[in-house]
């Protein structure tokens, strides 16, 4: 990857310098490391210059000198993406927005968070919650990941089964397009039907359509009563049946998560500790919240109920956050348990329908007989969203590429097949532009080609994603 033998890197530099300061430009081999890769395994690309700017003006001149020059322009957040989306592919500018890190307002009137995009999505929420305020999208990386990259992904989380992804509390952002030029869409209103819906084209559109300089979200008052549930069952199978009969009872948890067994296993050999229902081949988590005591109680007596008619083990109730981060801590340590067992991990997600979990799993261990890779797996039981995990252990270099995408190309296949996509989470970035033709109709994908070339003609944001080659 990179392309950057065409490019005066030195006349670059100081253009770059002359907008942003050249303290805030790097081009040493050295200081530009951290800024060609992602949180994605085996992918890595050389920009020509990273530049770091600190206002939406400083934005906007680096992509009228890129625009003028046609170079490549690839916006970064925290790096914490697992698509390869914040990878430089094809050389040219990374353009950082790590110093857009400020609050600027939590307006508990109008219940909305203005906040610059290189704020940490933690922070963003531990700032509300000062308010007693909820903003609830939780990506696993939410203690690390910018709000911005979460626009950008349009990410999710354990909650979105019950309160929705990043685009359901997006009601503003401002953005630079790629000729420089800027607009403010949106603002602190719940109601827009002014026009297109370009707010909720920019989200999700993984940096190739604009840069988000500014983002306005809507909150929620917080809810004061939470209880979190752990429950072992006899197969993956059972679980689902159960989870569904919750949703059936009318209780939508905050967060429902599974894991197999696999995962407990590999994370209580990296704590050193023995797992609650160590023999439980599915563990089922519940998260539960609402106005009052009474409300919650009743509804996780309730699934547990319904938990011990589909074969639980047992059900474990925390009420208090000590015990709550009990439950928790096997689902929160899985990701360092995988690179802990295997320091090569392919990460990836996918989606089907929640009552075809069970069909895919089936699925995921023949494919894994089939090509002799080792696979686990967890996720989302509430919106069917799976992470699948391939680990390379000791498997020779030359065999691991080839047979881990052979196993994906089928896996993706396979979700769409029974009714879901290949990407719930992480986006497509470079991970998964092969295989988006398999979960898009060719009328769709054109469709999508078109808005990409109306508002970056010459293809400078974030080129090489998304779209197959």
């Amino acid at each position: 990857m990179g392309q950057n033998a065409c490019i005066d890197v030195e006349t670059l530099k100081e253009e770059l310098a002359a907008i942003a300061g050249a303290a805030n430009v790097i081009a040493t081999p050295q200081g530009m490391e951290n800024y060609s890769h992602d949180e994605t395994s085996g992918l890595c690309a050389m920009p020509a210059v990273v530049v770091r700017p600190g206002s939406t003006a400083e934005v906007s001149a680096v992509l009228k000198l890129a625009s003028s020059r046609s170079v490549p322009v690839t916006p970064r957040g925290a790096g914490t993406g697992l698509s390869g989306g914040a990878v430089p592919a094809r050389g040219g500018i990374v353009l950082s927005m790590e110093r857009f890190d400020k609050i600027l307002e939590i307006d508990a009137d109008n219940l909305m968070a203005v906040v610059q995009p290189g704020v940490i999505t933690g922070v963003v929420q531990k700032a509300a919650e000062e308010k007693g305020l909820f903003y609830p999208p939780d990506p696993a990386s939410l203690d690390s990941c910018f709000i911005g990259g979460n626009v950008a992904e349009n990410s999710g989380g354990p909650r979105a089964f019950k309160y929705g992804v990043t685009r359901k509390y997006l009601c503003g952002i401002e953005v630079v397009w790629a000729d420089g030029r800027i607009s403010r869409l949106g603002g602190k209103t719940i109601k827009n039907v002014a026009g297109y819906d370009l707010l909720g084209l920019v989200c999700g559109s993984e940096g190739t359509l604009g840069v988000v300089t500014e983002i306005t979200l809507n909150l929620i008052p917080r809810p004061p009563e939470q209880a979190d549930l752990l429950i072992p069952f006899p197969s993956i199978r059972k679980a689902v049946e159960a989870a569904t009969a919750i949703i059936r009872a009318r209780i939508v948890p905050a967060t429902m998560e599974f894991m197999e067994r696999r995962a407990v296993d590999l994370t209580a050999e990296m704590l050193e500790k023995e797992a609650p229902f160590s023999g439980a081949e599915a563990h089922l988590l519940v998260q539960l919240d609402g106005p009052d005591k009474e409300q919650v109680q009743r509804q996780y007596e309730k699934i547990g109920e319904i938990a011990l008619e589909y074969g639980a083990e047992d059900v474990l109730v925390a009420e208090d956050k000590a015990s709550s981060d009990r439950v928790w801590e096997f689902r929160r340590a899985i990701a360092d348990a995988l690179t802990h067992k295997s320091k090569t991990v392919k990460k990836e997600d996918i989606v089907v329908p929640r009552a075809k979990i069970p069909e895919m799993f089936d699925f995921l261990r023949s494919v894994e007989e089939k090509h002799g890779v080792y696979m686990v797996s967890f996720g989302h039981i509430g919106d069917g969203n799976i992470h699948v995990n391939l680990l390379k252990m000791d498997m020779p270099d030359q065999d691991w590429e080839a047979k881990a995408e052979l196993a994906l190309s089928e896996i993706y296949m396979q979700s769409v097949k029974m009714g879901g996509t290949i990407t719930g989470e992480h986006g497509v970035g470079l991970m998964k532009k092969p295989h988006l033709p398999a979960a898009l109709d060719p009328a769709a994908l054109d469709m999508m080609k078109r808005v990409k070339k109306a508002l970056d003609p010459q293809g400078i944001l974030n080129p090489g994603k998304i779209f197959p080659d």
